[in-house]
């Protein structure tokens, strides 16, 4: 299937319009050496895939790597986009042994279904942040373990002053908050995310202390939004917003990014050497889905690829790709004929297109704190 290029006005709208952050003396370099990554389903390029040795059916990756590439998604996700507009390759994931994966360029440990507090029995992953941060204190051990060997394997991991000089990335935090809607009230949700907040403090000063100075932090996008909360808790149309997404999750997501941009402030004055870069995705997410139509989208809430049809082609007893017997029919959840129409790929994660549409929205800094919209010559190079 062709890949859709968005056109680019989008980007000059945006860097025009719904300003969300005054201008700040400090401004964004994007010229680093490295990228080391934590989070989730939203930027996992294979950890858990590897990990459990769980199958990803086609359609998953068919439409950028024309095969399932452990990325829960048609195609790239936000955090390969960026990568490339950095002049950057694609990040391996950590736990990803096969086909002599190289980290010079940094390393990925963000994990599908990966939380912020640590993880329970119950967990659908045991990877959670302070896990993936103790997996990095041991990737930087190895790594000058092995260059103080010598040279022989220089080319495939980062060179010592790239762990002070690499981009430490962020996007976690939207399973602490979407899980619990499955067994806990609204009240209860949002007193958890002050201690959910405090555990990603002290992963950040982990990072920190090991000598990270550069810090990228996502919040969290709509979970209201996504299908499978409006297939589950949108039954009830006075719990829908205007835009048909869940109200309670939007809610909790917007606490939590509150608080969390607050942490941001705070970390910024206590660590005066460190570059803390906030950038507000669930402004853009939500802005794609009100405004889909303007941005060439066709389907701002219905999965591309799942099974159920109209109207949000979502049932949770089958993944996208799977085939299965339902009520005693054999079933296939199936893609739709063009995933570039549809915002949302498997009814939890977006389409390669919504991606691509994030990315070039975060490459404006419009939507980031501090904002870097000096850096527009930057952006200018994007390559999608």
């Amino acid at each position: 299937m062709p890949t859709k290029i968005l056109p680019l006005f989008p980007l000059f709208q945006v860097l025009f319009s719904f300003p969300f952050f005054l201008p700040l003396a400090t401004s964004t370099d994007f010229n680093f050496p490295a990228v080391f990554n934590f989070g989730d389903s939203n930027s996992d390029t294979d950890n858990l895939v590897a990990a459990l040795g769980i199958r990803l059916d086609p359609p998953n990756g068919q439409t950028y790597f024309k095969a399932p590439s452990g990325r829960f998604c048609d195609g790239r996700l936000i955090v390969d986009f960026l990568m490339d507009a950095m002049d950057l390759p694609f990040l391996n994931a950590y736990l990803d042994s096969i086909g002599t994966p190289n980290f010079r360029r940094g390393c990925n440990f963000a994990t599908a279904a990966s939380t912020i507090l640590p993880a329970t029995a119950t967990s659908l992953s045991p990877f959670s942040f302070g896990v993936q941060v103790s997996q990095f204190l041991r990737f930087k051990a190895r790594v000058l373990e092995l260059l103080a060997k010598g040279k022989k394997l220089n080319k495939y991991l980062p060179a010592e002053d790239y762990f002070a000089g690499g981009l430490y990335m962020f996007d976690i935090g939207q399973n602490d908050l979407a899980g619990p809607f499955y067994s806990k009230s609204l009240d209860q949700i949002l007193a958890l995310i002050p201690t959910i907040l405090v555990e990603f403090e002290n992963g950040f000063k982990t990072l920190y202390d090991q000598g990270g100075r550069n810090f990228w932090i996502h919040n969290t996008g709509p979970l209201g939004c996504i299908t499978q909360n409006v297939a589950r808790f949108g039954t009830d149309p006075s719990k829908l917003d205007e835009i048909g997404c869940v109200s309670g999750h939007n809610q909790a997501a917007k606490l939590f990014n509150l608080q969390l941009h607050a942490l941001c402030t705070k970390l910024r004055g206590q660590y005066t050497d460190a570059n803390i870069t906030y950038v507000d995705i669930f402004s853009i997410k939500s802005n794609l889905i009100a405004n889909y139509s303007r941005y060439g989208f066709e389907q701002p809430l219905m999965a591309c690829c799942g099974y159920g049809g109209a109207s949000l082609n979502y049932d949770s007893r089958i993944s996208c790709g799977q085939t299965k017997v339902l009520n005693g029919t054999t079933v296939t959840a199936k893609a739709c004929d063009d995933s570039t129409e549809y915002v949302n790929w498997d009814g939890i994660h977006y389409t390669e297109a919504a991606n691509q549409f994030v990315s070039s929205q975060i490459l404006t800094g419009r939507y980031s704190d501090p904002p870097f919209a000096d850096k527009m010559p930057f952006a200018m190079k994007l390559k999608f």
